[in-house]
C-alpha cells in the first residue's frame, strides 16, 4: 500500500480491488467503533454501486460491531423506477448489504420527487455521522453531477437531471443494457449533506475511473469535478486500486 495526502484528503493506493476494499473497510470500521464508544446511535450513509462490493464484503466480516445501534441511509435513488427493480438503489443495497446486518433502522429513499421532504426530515432527526461513498466517471459524488453540483447547496436532498456521462456509466457497469433504459432523473443527497459527516470513506476502483481520480486529485477544487471537495474535509480517506490510480503523475 502506498499513501499520500492531497490537501486534507488522505489517499491510499492498493495493488488490487480486494486489497482496496479490505483497507477501506478496516478504516471505516475503526471510525465506526470509535463513534459507537462515544454515542448511543450512529447514522451512516451508504453508496449503491458495484464499486463498493469489496468494501461491503469487508464490513460484513467484523462480528463485533453493534449494528443494532446503527441507522442506515443511502445517498440517491432513481425517479420513476420501481422500488423492487434490480437496478434501483434501494434493491441493490437491500440485497447486497442491508439485509445481511441487524441495523436499528434502514431509511429507504422513495422514487418520487415528493419523497425528498420525508427523507429530509429523517436526516434532520438522525444527523449523519459517516458516509461510505464512491466517485463517478464524471467526478460526481452521489448524483451531484458537474452540471448540478453546488458546494453550498441550500438543500439537503434534491431532484436532479442526470447528465450523459453519468447515465452512460450505468450502461458501462452493466446495470442497464442501453442508454434509453437509464432513468433521466434521481433524488440525491447534496454535497453539504455528505460533507457534513464526521468521517468520509471513499472507495474508487477500476480503469474507467482513472481520469476522474486524476481530476479529483490534481485539478482545481471546483464544482466542475464535484469530488474535489473531499480535499477540504478534515477526516476523509480515499482508497484506490492500481487501475484507478493509473493516470496520477507520481505513478
Amino acid at each position: 500500500m502506498r499513501t499520500f495526502s492531497q490537501d486534507l484528503l488522505q489517499v491510499s493506493v492498493l495493488d488490487n480491488r480486494k486489497e482496496m476494499g479490505t483497507a477501506a473497510a478496516q478504516a471505516g470500521l475503526m471510525h465506526l467503533k470509535m463513534l459507537l464508544e462515544k454515542q448511543q446511535w450512529v447514522n451512516i450513509i451508504f453508496a449503491a454501486a458495484p464499486s463498493q462490493d469489496e468494501l461491503y464484503a469487508g464490513l460484513l466480516k467484523d462480528p463485533q460491531i453493534s449494528w443494532n445501534r446503527v441507522n442506515a441511509f443511502h445517498m440517491d435513488n432513481y425517479i420513476g423506477l420501481d422500488d423492487d427493480a434490480l437496478q434501483q438503489f434501494t434493491t441493490f443495497l437491500r440485497e447486497r448489504f442491508f439485509s445481511k446486518l441487524p441495523f436499528a433502522s434502514v431509511f429507504y429513499m422513495g422514487n418520487k420527487a415528493e419523497d425528498a421532504a420525508e427523507y429530509e426530515e429523517l436526516l434532520n432527526i438522525h444527523t449523519p455521522d459517516m458516509c461510505f461513498m464512491g466517485v463517478g466517471e464524471n467526478g460526481h459524488i452521489a448524483f451531484n453531477d458537474p452540471d448540478n453540483a453546488l458546494f453550498d447547496d441550500p438543500q439537503p436532498i434534491k431532484l436532479v437531471e442526470l447528465d450523459l456521462p453519468c447515465r452512460m456509466q450505468q450502461v458501462n457497469e452493466g446495470n442497464f443494457k442501453t442508454l434509453d433504459e437509464v432513468p433521466t432523473h434521481a433524488l440525491t443527497l447534496t454535497i453539504p449533506t455528505l460533507m457534513g459527516c464526521k468521517h468520509l470513506i471513499c472507495t474508487v476502483p477500476g480503469r474507467n475511473k482513472a481520469q476522474a481520480v486524476k481530476n479529483m486529485l490534481e485539478g482545481d477544487i471546483s464544482e466542475a469535478c464535484p469530488a474535489t471537495i473531499l480535499r477540504r474535509h478534515p477526516s476523509a480517506q480515499l482508497f484506490l486500486d492500481d487501475q484507478a490510480a493509473a493516470l496520477l503523475e507520481d505513478q
